[in-house]
């Protein structure tokens, strides 16, 4: 036995395992579990603790449940808008900003894409804005997630502002490491900086605008269409423009910090 063992690639202690059953505790238990799900299929394993606890009336263990759920193939339902997901064979350009003192308008700029729920569906949310203002300078609005959200964004901030910046900087996802928007920074002469993957902070002005953005605006005024919704952020960028005082910019607001950065700059270059 042993050696057929050896030759089976089998551990000698399955021939003389004995299935257990499951104990009329944890069928009960899986038979609650099956219905909560088709109740509520977002109940994760945190809450379903407390509200099989309130059912049973018995104190379950998380991560049993975690291993019930897994054997019973069941999973959560939840978002996963996975908004920066590297392309395959993209091209990763360095992280530039790295020590770099950025003191001037149009000097870099960054962009960055969220996802917005809404009653009905969900959109997309891609922003450009100015590193050293803080100053959004273009946005767009879709309900999909592709590099033509990213490039509308793009053309805004170049036309509202006329000119480009030194640097741009992005996340590694696939939209900003598509030949598209790579080949049209490129044609605007910008030099591509990008985060390092998982790099959160180094991209984090524009992280700290998401959350002001849907604390401020996204969670307070429910849209149910996209028109409601790109008219509500229409009025909160304006706003956040040209009306918040930011503590960083000395309480003066970014349209202000960026127009005389922007005209020093252009004093500058016509004196040299």
């Amino acid at each position: 036995m042993r050696r057929q063992c050896e030759l089976l690639g089998v551990a000698r202690s399955n021939l003389y395992y004995e299935p257990v059953p499951r104990s009329e505790e944890e069928i009960k238990l899986c038979m609650c579990l099956d219905r909560l799900y088709l109740e509520d299929p977002c109940l994760g394993s945190r809450r379903l603790p407390v509200v099989i606890e309130r059912e049973l009336g018995q104190r379950i263990n998380r991560k049993r449940i975690q291993r019930l759920r897994r054997e019973m193939g069941l999973e959560a339902i939840y978002c996963r808008p996975r908004t920066s997901e590297p392309g395959e064979g993209h091209r990763i350009y360095p992280y530039l900003l790295r020590e770099m003192k950025i003191s001037r308008a149009d000097e870099v700029w960054c962009a960055d894409i969220t996802y917005i729920p809404m009653e009905e569906g969900h959109t997309y949310l891609c922003a450009v804005m100015d590193w050293h203002s803080r100053k959004v300078l273009g946005w767009e609005l879709s309900n999909t997630m592709d590099v033509a959200l990213c490039l509308a964004a793009l053309e805004k901030a170049v036309a509202s502002t006329g000119g480009t910046p030194r640097i741009f900087n992005t996340d590694q996802g696939c939209q900003f490491t598509s030949e598209a928007w790579l080949t049209r920074l490129e044609s605007l002469g910008i030099r591509i900086s990008m985060d390092g993957k998982g790099r959160w902070m180094d991209n984090v002005f524009i992280e700290r605008l998401w959350r002001s953005v849907k604390y401020e605006s996204l969670y307070l005024n429910a849209c149910l269409t996209i028109h409601e919704q790109r008219a509500s952020l229409a009025n909160w960028f304006t706003r956040y423009n040209d009306w918040r005082p930011h503590e960083a910019l000395g309480n003066r607001t970014p349209t202000v910090v960026y127009e005389l950065e922007k005209g020093a700059n252009y004093l500058e270059i016509k004196v040299a």
